[in-house]
């Protein structure tokens, strides 16, 4: 057991020890508080959830129009480097209406298995981390050429939801939610480096590189969610019909 603690502790002193070496002082300054940013969303998130599920608080479309008002709002209202706390709140807010909006698919999911919940919040957490410290250790500037190309992948999954809205097709929609959770597992290798890359060119813009990563793990915790449900209710249908 001591073995194996030293092991880690070695392990992680390295990795920090590694961190070290290939980024300037300003720059792991600026990925502290940006994670810390991106983990205060996420419970902001979480308690919006928690709210609208016990029916505490909640509220309803109002959630989604406000959820895609502040992104407009964040979008257009750049750094001046006077506005970072109104920023933030305005981050923080939209945290909280996105969690209000996926209260009710969690509700839902509570009444079929609630160790969905679970295994995708571990799951999300676990790529998450995985990702962003892959993308931290790896070459300066390896993954950006991603960027064209996921852009390109989501503007053709927007394309064939709005097809499948009409023709209805499960294969599509089951391709997207398999595809859509790669994309945005390449988006947190992307996302990642290009934080670094512009905050070496000057942009210190911590509450939208945060909000860039907030938009990367909710998309995928959303997905995996709806591919857990997805596999639970047909295990159950399928022990309905054996017992029938």
């Amino acid at each position: 057991m001591a073995d194996t603690a030293q092991f880690i502790h070695d392990r992680f002193q390295r990795f920090m020890n590694g961190i070290g070496e290939r980024y300037e002082p300003f720059i792991r300054q600026h990925l502290s508080k940006v994670y810390m940013v991106l983990a205060s969303t996420t419970a902001a998130s979480a308690v919006g959830a928690l709210l609208q599920m016990r029916g505490t608080f909640d509220l309803g479309i109002i959630a989604a129009i406000a959820s895609l008002v502040l992104v407009l709002g964040l979008h257009f209202y750049k750094d001046d480097g006077k506005n970072y706390y109104t920023r933030l709140g305005m981050l923080y807010a939209f945290g909280f209406c996105s969690g209000q909006t996926l209260g009710p698919l969690l509700d839902y999911i509570c009444s079929i298995n609630p160790a969905i919940i679970l295994t995708a919040l571990t799951g999300t957490f676990v790529t998450f981390g995985s990702l962003s410290l892959a993308a931290l250790l790896a070459e300066q500037g390896k993954y950006l050429y991603l960027g064209g190309m996921l852009v390109s992948v989501i503007n053709c999954m927007a394309l064939l939801s709005l097809f499948n809205m009409i023709f209805k097709s499960y294969f599509v929609q089951i391709t997207q939610l398999y595809v859509g959770v790669f994309v945005m597992a390449a988006f947190i290798v992307y996302d990642t480096q290009n934080i670094v890359d512009k905050c070496r060119m000057g942009n210190r813009d911590v509450v939208q590189h945060a909000l860039d990563l907030f938009f990367d793990v909710l998309s995928m915790f959303r997905r995996l969610l709806i591919i857990l449900t997805q596999k639970e209710e047909q295990k159950q249908n399928d022990r309905r019909k054996r017992k029938q």
